[in-house]
């Protein structure tokens, strides 16, 4: 009877979290596996089953295969330099040194800056000819560069802009781990002749590990994620050489409303990012120590 009091009692207190997560997350996720493998309805046009077909249209889409791409190397580049960035700025800001919390504010105002300050800032920063980035060009005789503009410096700007974003975001993770590492370890290593690269490797780095591995998951999905950027500075341009997954999810989706393609796209992403969470908690958690 208490067991079954117990049962009731702790299914009631779930109850709302349970209905949350599948009216927001499960739900949707079912719909849109089922929605790939039906046509698109228009007008009196019911949705028709047409089986794999728009995954079949997704390896021969040449637009999808370059988002793809430009993700890949978004992903490659903005995550370990964000990260690395945000490390360094916490060991500096960690420190003992004037003006500490004046410095540690300018590191974070980026990331608490609307999305539409920051277009505006660096629409400035790279406007040809008086835009100050291209100032300093033309210092080396580089200038007059419509970098937003030219596929092959565009997806380097946005990737630019995400570093600047994005590592005072991290900064203030890897700020409280530091914080959370008692004094008398650095002081050990420090008597045991140990230098501060040593120090950092043996002592700091495995304990912060485990904040690592947090802010790991968190630029993953935001480098899988990002499309406010991409729409409020170049909209996939020029050439599609901006254009990442989720941007061509919306656009596909609610600009050209083939919204059934659009699914098929969604079930890719939804894919790509699970096999990456099994990597992460299947294998790097295993390497983590957890104080």
């Amino acid at each position: 009877m208490n067991k079954s009091r117990n049962f009731l009692y702790g299914s009631l207190l779930l109850l709302p979290a349970a209905v949350l997560l599948w009216t927001f997350t499960y739900q949707p996720v079912l719909a849109t596996i089922y929605n790939s493998f039906f046509t698109t309805p228009k007008g009196r046009r019911p949705s028709v089953f047409i089986g794999a077909d728009h995954y079949t249209r997704m390896i021969e889409d040449p637009v999808f295969w370059q988002a793809l791409t430009n993700n890949i190397l978004y992903a490659a580049v903005t995550i370990p330099a964000s990260m690395g960035l945000a490390l360094a700025m916490a060991l500096f800001v960690n420190s003992r040194m004037s003006g500490q919390g004046l410095v540690r504010m300018a590191y974070f105002t980026p990331t608490v800056l609307p999305m539409v300050a920051v277009a505006n800032i660096w629409l400035f920063f790279y406007a040809p000819s008086y835009g100050p980035v291209d100032q300093l060009l033309g210092l080396i005789g580089l200038g007059h560069n419509n970098l937003l503009g030219t596929p092959s410096t565009a997806l380097w700007s946005l990737i630019v802009i995400t570093i600047w974003k994005e590592a005072g975001f991290f900064m203030i993770f890897y700020l409280a781990a530091l914080q959370q590492i008692s004094p008398t370890l650095i002081e050990a290593a420090r008597l045991e002749g140990a230098s501060p690269w040593q120090i950092f490797r043996r002592v700091t780095a495995p304990l912060i590990m485990p904040t690592t591995l947090f802010v790991l998951v968190n630029a993953l999905i935001g480098a899988f994620r990002l499309v406010d950027h991409v729409i409020a500075l170049t909209k996939g341009g020029p050439d599609n050489s901006t254009t990442l997954l989720l941007f061509y999810i919306y656009e596909t989706g609610f600009q050209y409303w083939d919204t059934s393609y659009a699914a098929a796209l969604t079930v890719f992403l939804l894919a790509v990012l699970a096999l990456i969470a099994l990597f992460q908690f299947g294998y790097l958690d295993r390497k983590v120590h957890y104080r």
